[in-house]
Order: C-alpha cells, then structure tokens, then sequence
C-alpha cells in the first residue's frame, strides 16, 4: 500500500519536474530577481525538503504501525539530530568575510552557511570513522 502512494508521488514530482524543465528551456530561466538558476534552486529546496519529509514520516509512520516500541527509539534519534543541528548553529561564528571585496552577507546568512559546513564535516567524518571501524569489526569477525 505505501509502495504504491510513494510511487504515485514520485511520479507526480518527476512530471512536474519535466514540466518546470520545459517550460525553462522555452521561456527563459530568469528568476524573480534576475537571477537565471532562481526557478530550479527554488524547485531542487522544494523537492530536497519533500524528500527529507517523506523519509521521517515514513520512517516514523510505518516503524509507529508495525512496532510501537521502535518509534520511541527514532523520535530519539530525531531528537539527537535535531539537538546537534541547533548545538552546532550556537557554536557557528557569524564573523564577516576577510578579503571579500563584495557586499558582505548578512550575519544570519554567514552562520548558516558556517553551521551548514560543520554539519557536513560531522557528518562526513561520522561516515568515515563508521567505514572505518566497520573494516575493523569485520577483520576481527572472521576469525
């Protein structure tokens, strides 16, 4: 039953997709403000954040009908998330650019872009470490 909606939606989001991209390539990709990629970063935000939605609900949606107990354990692990992402956005300098020569960025923008980063190391050098110590538990596991 999920399959079957997650699909319908994956095709209405491709279609729609298509259609943006069409419509671009005959009208022109000029923005709101002028800007030429405005149409299709606002449409990737969009989909980035169906994505992210549709991946927590399910996730929440079908662990919560077919085994309570396991919800509790992800509202956790969303909770820890959420909770690193708000520590790691505290800890983020919002100093200005050395050396920009342009009009500098606002210091909301500057701290979000400086939190954004750090999540991404974080979370890249999590994946490292886990690859890591997962060649390791395997060596030792096969003997």
């Amino acid at each position: 039953m999920y399959s079957k909606i997650f699909k319908w939606i994956s095709w209405i989001l491709i279609i729609i997709s298509f259609l943006i991209l069409v419509w671009g390539s005959l009208k022109g990709w000029e923005g709101g403000d002028g800007t030429k990629v405005d149409v299709l970063l606002r449409w990737a935000y969009f989909l980035l954040i169906v994505a992210v939605a549709a991946a927590v609900l399910a996730a929440v949606v079908i662990s919560g009908l077919n085994n309570p107990k396991s919800l509790i354990k992800g509202l956790i692990g969303i909770a820890v998330v959420l909770a690193l992402c708000y520590l790691v956005y505290l800890a983020s300098s919002s100093e200005p650019l050395v050396g920009y020569i342009g009009e500098q960025p606002t210091e909301k923008t500057l701290k979000m872009s400086t939190a954004l980063l750090n999540i991404t190391y974080i979370v890249g050098g999590c994946a490292l470490l886990s690859i890591i110590v997962g060649e390791v538990l395997a060596l030792f596991r096969k003997k």
